[in-house]
C-alpha cells in the first residue's frame, strides 16, 4: 500500500505560481511512477504530468507543457508540481497518483491516489 497526501493548493491570480507537493508513505517510493492529474467541476479527471521512478523521464499534457514542471525527491518521498503562468482554465482539484514501475498517462492505470488539493485561478 502507498498513502499519498497532497498540499500546496490555494487561490492565485492569473499569471501567478503555485507549487504542489505530494508526500508518499508506505512501500518503496522509488519503485513508483508518480503522476499529477486534475479534475474541474463537471469534467473528467485529466492527465497533467508524470515522472518515472528515477526522475529521468517526464511527460506533460499539451495544455501545461512549458508552464508546469514535475519533479521528485526520493530522499523525501515527495513529488512536486511547480505551476507557473497559471490561467483560469487551470482551476481544478489536483490529484497525485502512484503506480508501480509503469510510466503511464492513463488515469485508470494508477492504483493509488491522494485526496486532492484545490487550485483556483482568478482572472
Amino acid at each position: 500500500q502507498v498513502q499519498l497526501v497532497e498540499s500546496g493548493g490555494g487561490s492565485v491570480q492569473a499569471g501567478g505560481s503555485l507549487r504542489l507537493s505530494c508526500a508518499a508513505s508506505g512501500r518503496a517510493f522509488t519503485s513508483y511512477t508518480m503522476g499529477w492529474f486534475r479534475q474541474a467541476p463537471g469534467k473528467e479527471r485529466d492527465f497533467v504530468a508524470v515522472i518515472s521512478w528515477r526522475g529521468s523521464n517526464t511527460y506533460y499534457a499539451d495544455s501545461v507543457r512549458g508552464r508546469f514542471t514535475i519533479s521528485r525527491d526520493n530522499t523525501k518521498n515527495t513529488v512536486y508540481l511547480q505551476m507557473n503562468s497559471l490561467k483560469p482554465e487551470d482551476t481544478a482539484v489536483y490529484y497525485c497518483a502512484a503506480e508501480f514501475g509503469k510510466v503511464t498517462t492513463t488515469v485508470n492505470e494508477y492504483s493509488y491516489w491522494g485526496q486532492g488539493t484545490q487550485v483556483t485561478v482568478s482572472s
